[in-house]
């Protein structure tokens, strides 16, 4: 029981202030170690100081909050990141092709028989569609593997 009153002193002696300094602990120890582990119980231990300094609450039902609030911030944050990871933000980021298509190029050899050349920038870009001059300009509709697909405009 010595333990329980230990903990009690501390909290009545510190406060809401010791739910800030272990907040801070836990963001110092995210700055240190590699991934996202401790921000959830830093910010968990920040909610708690603030209930804190409003509420007055024995020490158990700090305890209590601070698991509660951690448990629903990494539950949640998870659930965040598998939703993330399901739906990319860039879906063609390795499909350099299918990144220009509706953009207006130009031919840079004249495309005859289907095939020819377009500038994208500051590269250069097999390209198949209707004939056309050199100089003309043509909109990517597609892309097949490093071939683009133009069309007149």
């Amino acid at each position: 029981m010595a333990s329980m009153e230990g903990i009690s002193a501390l909290i009545a002696q510190f406060g809401p202030w010791l739910w800030f300094a272990l907040a801070v602990i836990l963001f110092v120890m995210e700055s240190i170690v590699p991934g996202v582990h401790f921000v959830w119980f830093g910010l968990s231990a920040s909610i708690v100081g603030v209930i804190g300094l409003t509420t007055p609450l024995a020490w158990e039902w700090q305890l209590i909050a601070f698991a509660l609030i951690a448990m629903v911030t990494v539950f949640w944050v998870r659930q965040k990141s598998r939703e993330e990871s399901a739906h990319p933000d860039v879906a063609d980021l390795n499909l350099r092709g299918a990144q220009y298509i509706g953009r207006i190029v130009t031919i840079e050899d004249a495309i005859v028989n289907g095939r020819g050349k377009v500038r994208v920038g500051d590269t250069v870009w097999v390209a198949k569609g209707e004939d056309g001059p050199k100089g003309a300009n043509v909109k990517v509709t597609g892309a097949d593997g490093t071939v683009l697909v133009v069309s007149r405009i």
